[in-house]
């Protein structure tokens, strides 16, 4: 009986706390806030947010072409792109990206892309997303490539589900160069 006692007064303690918690606002607002970032608002849980990279902005996916989506916490590519995640690297020390090794995305009741679909770490004692400042490679449908990082997923016009992304158009890793994937047949 104690330790049942003592399991759910721990289960009240750790519920008060998170309910008290309060997500940092990053001072960024919706749009564009400077040459390679955007903030978007990605709140609705029944509509995704394409974000088109050659135009800087989001887009109605039905009528034009789109790179990268965005619902809640779900994060996808566009259909023929894909992702990889290059790690907890610097983003300025990325200079090229692979060549190939691309992850598309999974289309189906609930879409996922495994290359970029744990972008965030999740506390259980305060209930936030926090991202893990990994940086990621992406291929769009029309065989461009950029480097992506995702530096925030609450905002204060929003609260939740409001991303800033930094991303950058980049070139494909050459074949021969250090740290290059060999092409398998």
């Amino acid at each position: 009986m104690l330790v049942l006692t003592g399991a759910f007064l721990l289960l009240v303690t750790s519920l008060l706390i998170g309910s008290f918690t309060k997500p940092d606002l990053p001072p960024y607002r919706l749009g564009p806030t400077a040459d390679t970032l955007y903030t978007l608002d990605a709140s609705s849980g029944d509509r995704w947010q394409r974000f088109h990279f050659a135009t800087h902005a989001i887009v109605d996916g039905a009528s034009g072409p789109w790179d990268i989506a965005f619902r809640r916490n779900h994060v996808i590519t566009a259909p023929g792109a894909g992702a990889i995640d290059l790690g907890p690297v610097r983003f300025d020390a990325v200079l090229d990206v692979p060549a190939d090794g691309y992850v598309p995305t999974g289309f189906a009741g609930d879409s996922t892309n495994p290359a970029i679909g744990k972008w965030y770490s999740y506390s259980m004692l305060s209930h936030l997303l926090t991202t893990r400042q990994h940086v990621y490679a992406i291929r769009t449908a029309d065989g461009r490539f950029v480097k992506l990082q995702l530096l925030a997923y609450y905002c204060r016009d929003v609260g939740a589900a409001c991303y800033t992304v930094r991303y950058k158009t980049t070139r494909p890793r050459a074949t021969d160069s250090p740290g290059a994937r060999e092409a398998t047949d």
